[in-house]
């Protein structure tokens, strides 16, 4: 184990413009000790994957509710594999439907947390996953 904190990439991509949940999860991800990156709204998926890279981060928390999930995750996925940055946990967050839920977990995004999600469990989470780079 290391003390270097989790470092964890939290963005919103495309056009959905509500981002008060992404920065609550940021603020509580920041006050359990992990270093957080807000890339901003309206990015694009090869923007956040760059920064990710660029960063180094753990973990990549994409939150969407545009309805736009199941075209943003495949790309992020996607390109995590271009940039042999696989081992990227990638989760995400939203008002999205438990069929798709369960096709993007099976596609590769780590954990898919729904709008009422206890922030206590998506700290957790990533402190029991994002361990697999350290």
């Amino acid at each position: 184990m290391t003390d270097t904190p989790i470092r964890v990439l939290v963005g919103k991509v495309g056009l959905d413009g509500h981002d008060r949940g992404v920065k609550v999860v940021a603020r509580a991800l920041r006050d359990a000790g992990m270093e957080i990156i807000y890339t901003g709204l309206h990015r694009k998926a090869t923007e956040v994957v760059h920064v990710a890279v660029q960063e180094d981060v753990d973990v990549i928390g994409i939150s969407v509710l545009s309805g736009a999930h199941m075209t943003i995750f495949p790309q992020i996925l996607d390109l995590l594999r271009e940039h042999d940055a696989d081992d990227v946990l990638l989760i995400g967050g939203g008002t999205i439907l438990q069929e798709d839920v369960e096709e993007l977990e099976r596609l590769g995004v780590a954990r898919v947390f729904g709008v009422d999600t206890p922030l206590g469990e998506i700290i957790e989470f990533i402190r029991a996953n994002a361990g697999r780079r350290m």
